[in-house]
């Protein structure tokens, strides 16, 4: 890779822009690499606020025009998934630093940061490729971006009683859910919402999608694993005769009435792995299995 100019599209949050010492070190380094840096448009424009002198970078873009060999997000998760969205059928490889707190996706350090980027330079990186679902509408378009890499949540509108989701796997009859809400998640987004409900954790790779109530109003109804393969279809009734639905957190308001099918998308999220990147060390670490959260003595 090293005899290619090299493209990178680099995205972060407002709050982030507040933090320049790395997002700096990282546009220098390309600099110095004769890279071609592109920064989102509003992220841009919020580091222009606290930077001093010029930002070497080919401009700037807006949504999803942009074509690069790399997309770098910069924040957490959250600011990680606002990528992903972007970069949807593009699948172009995402490198994400975590400025965040948890970080389960952007699982590159600040002080990793010159090293990741070497190693993509020489070509000593590898590709982790997560699966992604996507939301479909009975009948009528989806207005908004229908793809998820974390999850897909059928939810109750504010102080609105709980309510009835009728699903439906393949065209089979499972159950009629009554609660505040249904989380459909892929194994990247299992450790997210899905796992606060009290849902599974699912491995990457595993091929599978689970189902997880919020606040169910049945104590026998509990989280189920599926394969990815299958179509879900939800049929909502709310007394407000509306609800929400919300994708990777992009929510939105949808009639009562308006049929929901949620499917595998047809292409995948692939996420650079630092080096000495491990799944199940990182799981420990996040979660802090086997930590003492015992007082301890002086």
């Amino acid at each position: 890779m090293t005899g290619k100019r090299m493209s990178f599209a680099i995205f972060g949050n407002d709050y982030k822009a507040l933090e320049p010492v790395q997002i700096r070190e990282v546009t220098d380094y390309l600099t110095e690499r004769n890279a071609e840096i592109y920064i989102e448009q509003l992220f841009y424009r919020a580091l222009r606020k606290v930077f001093s002198g010029n930002l070497n970078i080919a401009g700037t873009f807006d949504g999803v025009n942009f074509d690069v060999d790399f997309a770098i997000s910069m924040g957490g998760d959250g600011t990680f998934l606002q990528a992903a969205s972007k970069v949807g059928a593009k699948e172009t490889p995402i490198i994400g630093v975590n400025m965040g707190r948890l970080g389960f996706l952007a699982n590159v350090s600040p002080t990793e940061i010159r090293e990741m980027l070497d190693d993509i330079y020489k070509g000593n990186f590898s590709i982790d490729e997560r699966s992604v679902i996507q939301m479909e509408l009975e009948g009528e378009p989806v207005a908004s971006n229908p793809y998820a890499l974390n999850d897909i949540a059928i939810l109750k509108r504010d102080n609105a009683s709980m309510i009835s989701i009728r699903a439906s796997l393949d065209g089979e009859y499972l159950v009629t859910y009554l609660a505040d809400g249904l989380v459909v998640s892929t194994p990247t987004g299992s450790t997210a919402y899905s796992l606060s409900n009290g849902g599974p954790i699912l491995v990457p790779h595993t091929g599978t999608i689970s189902l997880t109530p919020v606040a169910p109003h049945s104590l026998n109804i509990r989280p189920i694993v599926v394969s990815d393969d299958v179509v879900i279809r939800l049929e909502v009734e709310s007394r407000s005769h509306n609800y929400l639905v919300a994708v990777d957190g992009r929510s939105g308001k949808l009639r009562e009435g308006t049929v929901v099918v949620i499917r595998k998308a047809p292409f995948k999220v692939r996420i650079v792995k630092c080096r000495g990147y491990h799944y199940f060390a990182t799981l420990r670490d996040k979660l802090m299995w086997g930590a003492d959260t015992r007082e301890r003595e002086d």
